[in-house]
């Protein structure tokens, strides 16, 4: 492809685009404690990660999760599991994935970002869960592939 890479259109709005993986193993998810990024420290979330510029969805998920947790997923064996457009400190796009297997044993990579590793009943999460997880979990159940997350219900 000759040229620039990208053009930016600068007359709309960006939203953030960010992958979460549900990482399943003998029925139980893999949540992480957060800390030292200013959003949400202390509470349990999912591997997850920003999507660069020029990367996939995929191809994103596949970085973090060796990033964060030092085990490799084969792209092939990741399972779109819905998109949830979601008002957070600012609107973002969120893709989230399952996985059942994987190369290695789950540990923290990145001390500063995570402090404890917890494996939950995706179908009963801790108390201190991030609030939308249970709700991505339950769409990606039912195959709901797309949900708008803490906003005001448009009638339809």
């Amino acid at each position: 492809m000759s040229g620039p890479e990208y053009v930016f259109d600068t007359k709309h709005d960006r939203y953030p685009l960010a992958v979460h993986v549900f990482l399943i193993q003998q029925g139980n998810v893999l949540l992480m404690r957060r800390a030292g990024s200013g959003y949400a420290d202390g509470r349990l979330g999912l591997p997850a990660g920003h999507v660069d510029l020029g990367e996939t969805p995929t191809a994103s998920a596949v970085r973090e999760i060796v990033e964060e947790l030092g085990i490799t997923v084969d792209p092939d064996r990741l399972t779109p599991a819905g998109t949830m457009f979601r008002r957070s400190l600012e609107p973002r796009v969120d893709i989230f994935f399952t996985a059942t297997d994987w190369t290695g044993t789950p540990q923290i990579r990145e001390p500063h970002k995570c402090t404890d590793l917890v494996w939950a009943d995706p179908n009963d999460l801790p108390a201190d869960a991030l609030d939308f997880i249970a709700q991505a979990w339950t769409d990606a159940q039912n195959g709901q592939i797309l949900r708008e997350y803490g906003f005001t219900p448009v009638s339809r």
